[in-house]
């Protein structure tokens, strides 16, 4: 693998286009060329460096560690960092410092797409910041393209002129460490200075930087499709395994239910008919028992036959039964009915009294559903 970089002037800030001129770095030396040049037949690996005036860097205290909300959280603790719309601006998220603050770097999302366009074709592998390719160690100063790099410990990433260090030197971490071409005037204060030979070869081997290439502007490879999708798969086969495992709960519940009913109702079966010893189909012994009774002009048919003609006469029908119980020593039929209002009882006691049945009425209690009341038939 043969790494490049492609480092754009501070002018790219203003005006984007194919004959800009840049600096294309390679281990083997670095050359200016025009950006449609330097894009010509690009390696596999290569990298887009842009300059520093075109990013923002701070340092913020985010709320959370954990990585997604972070993201979210970025816009929220840089916005009032910013001189522009945090809304108009791409956000990437740096180390973590000492103190428990992180790097951000921002940048105008429109600006940094425009630039990805011009090299649509081959994207590059990462995105970096020149100033912050220099090392972490104290306060560094690079003369790069013109103008001084300002890196290295502290939360700035700037560039600057000779002038205007000694304003700064106070507030930077030392030491200062000055990188620049033999014969340069330095600037001052420093601590120590590295002649440099090819200022681009030297700052891409110390292999810093934060690449900028996050969000929106990852760099999508060729499975990125997939893993795209990935997350909502995953989803899809949780569902799949937890309905299967509903259904299950689900059948072995109905199941149990099921089984329950079934005791019960052979119990009950049992109770009413003490005299059947054998029981080998509950639905059939039943209708038996059902058909030899109606034969035999049982009373509670005759009570419910009275009661159901009731129900259905005058908009009795209003009135609904929850619960029904039989007295056979007694020859009663008490219901627990429920009605809209008090009328619709009164109308239903009349019309049973006018068939010729005894109608007892408890006291009525009213509900939220409506009016319940206990009424015994019969007797």
């Amino acid at each position: 693998m043969n790494p490049l970089w492609i480092f754009l002037p501070p002018e790219a800030c203003h005006a984007l286009s194919a004959d800009l001129p840049v600096q294309r770095v390679t281990a083997d030396g670095s050359l200016t060329l025009s950006l449609a040049e330097a894009l010509a037949d690009l390696p596999a690996h290569w990298e887009l460096v842009l300059p520093v005036e075109a990013v923002t860097a701070c340092v913020v205290q985010l709320p959370t560690q954990k990585a997604r909300w972070m993201r979210q959280a970025l816009p929220f603790a840089v916005e009032e960092l910013l001189a522009e719309d945090v809304e108009l601006m791409h956000l990437a998220l740096g180390e973590q410092l000492a103190d428990g603050r992180h790097r951000v770097y921002a940048l105008r999302a429109a600006w940094l797409r425009e630039c990805l366009a011009l090299c649509a074709v081959q994207p590059p592998q990462a995105i970096r910041v020149d100033a912050d390719l220099l090392p972490r160690q104290g306060s560094q100063l690079l003369w790069l393209q013109s103008r001084w790099l300002l890196g290295g410990e502290a939360p700035w990433r700037l560039a600057l002129q000779s002038e205007d260090w000694p304003a700064l030197a106070e507030r930077c971490p030392s030491p200062c460490i000055v990188g620049a071409p033999a014969g340069l005037a330095l600037p001052e204060p420093v601590d120590e200075v590295h002649l440099l030979e090819d200022a681009h070869q030297w700052l891409v081997r110390q292999g810093g930087g934060v690449d900028l290439a996050q969000g929106e502007f990852a760099l999508r490879q060729s499975g990125d499709a997939w893993r795209r999708w990935r997350p909502l798969a995953g989803v899809l086969a949780l569902c799949l395994v937890l309905q299967w495992g509903f259904n299950l709960a689900q059948g072995w519940y109905l199941q149990r239910e099921a089984d329950a009913y079934a005791a019960s109702s052979e119990a009950l079966y049992r109770e009413l008919f003490p005299q059947d010893s054998k029981l080998i189909n509950l639905r059939a012994q039943f209708d038996q028992h059902l058909a030899q009774s109606t034969g035999g002009d049982s009373p509670v048919l005759g009570l419910l036959a009275e009661v159901a003609a009731a129900l259905q006469a005058d908009g009795a029908a209003l009135v609904q039964v929850n619960q029904l119980d039989y007295s056979a020593p007694r020859g009663d039929l008490s219901l627990q009915l429920q009605a809209p209002g008090f009328a619709e009882l009164e109308r239903l006691r009349e019309r049973l009294e006018e068939s010729g049945l005894s109608v007892q009425m408890g006291s009525a209690s009213r509900e939220a559903e409506g009016v319940s009341a206990r009424v015994v038939i019969g007797g």
